[in-house]
């Protein structure tokens, strides 16, 4: 009986100073074709991104990808492990604008980024306070939660209450809590689901404010290069449906740069308020405006 406290006492001790090492994917997995991300470094160089303010230098970025292959669910690389994550030879809308705005704030920071220094830049955007802890759970899946993350921590503005026609939207989230067979590490893993719902709940309760799509041209005028517009939804359970980033025309309009599922690849379309009309379910945008990293 001694021996065996004594056994128990030496593995708690064990399991006291033993740190947990946290499992990993190879980095061939975690960022996809790095040489792409390389031949967009070199052009952002000869074409001095770096001394462009932030939302020029995000525009620039998501004008070089246009044509990149829209792929989805590239960041569900494994049912249990968590990582930052990037795939260069194909995107979603979530990962365009995400892969545009990191790239744009890496030239900010270092004279020419590398593939870790994005995903840094990834981690600090695309998970709860800026950090992944391993834990599907970590990472931001609702565009509103991803504002309100971002703007707490100073690393985007939501303008859209200061545009003209901005009317506030208060809505029950709840797609991801009740459709948790449609993700693969929820359905993996039971337990997360009570968390996920925890953080609908919380969305529900904070609301956003929006700009109705009749009213986006007359705020077309308040918006710049690089602002990322979030389009908001009549879908119910849901807030937003979809996103991308803003450009300036000629006319001083703004034209809706994306990864569109529709047309397959990220495309530079026409004005705003002409693509929110052509389809019957945008019911409007938010405008996030991002800020450099100090």
């Amino acid at each position: 009986m001694k021996n065996a406290v004594s056994f128990f006492l030496c593995l708690l001790l064990l399991c006291a100073v033993v740190a947990p090492v946290r499992a990993s994917l190879p980095p061939s997995v975690v960022f996809v074709d790095p040489a792409r991300f390389d031949k967009l470094v070199a052009l952002g160089e000869r074409e001095g991104w770096k001394d462009l303010p932030l939302g020029k230098r995000t525009a620039c970025v998501g004008l070089a990808l246009v044509g990149t292959p829209y792929v989805n669910y590239t960041l569900e690389l494994d049912e249990r492990i968590e990582t930052p994550c990037v795939n260069m030879d194909g995107m979603d809308c979530w990962t365009f604008f995400e892969i545009a705005l990191g790239t744009a704030r890496a030239f900010a920071v270092t004279p020419r980024p590398t593939p870790g220094d994005l995903l840094r830049m990834i981690e600090l955007d695309r998970y709860r306070g800026g950090k992944c802890d391993g834990s599907f759970v970590s990472r931001l899946h609702h565009l509103e939660d991803w504002a309100y993350d971002n703007q707490k921590r100073g690393l985007v503005e939501d303008i859209t209450p200061k545009l003209p026609g901005a009317e506030r939207l208060q809505r029950e989230m709840s797609y991801m809590g009740t459709h948790w067979k449609s993700f693969r590490q929820l359905k993996a893993n039971l337990s997360l689901v009570p968390a996920m719902q925890r953080v609908e709940a919380e969305i529900s309760k904070r609301g956003i404010y929006y700009i109705p799509k009749k009213m986006v041209p007359q705020a077309e005028k308040f918006i710049q290069d690089g602002d990322v517009i979030f389009i908001v939804t009549t879908w119910p359970g849901t807030y937003t449906s979809h996103v991308g980033l803003a450009v300036g025309d000629r006319r001083g309009g703004v034209r809706f740069l994306h990864a569109s599922r529709d047309k397959g690849r990220v495309v530079l379309d026409g004005r705003l308020g002409d693509y929110l009309k052509s389809f019957s379910k945008h019911q409007g945008i938010m405008v996030l405006r991002p800020k450099e990293i100090r």
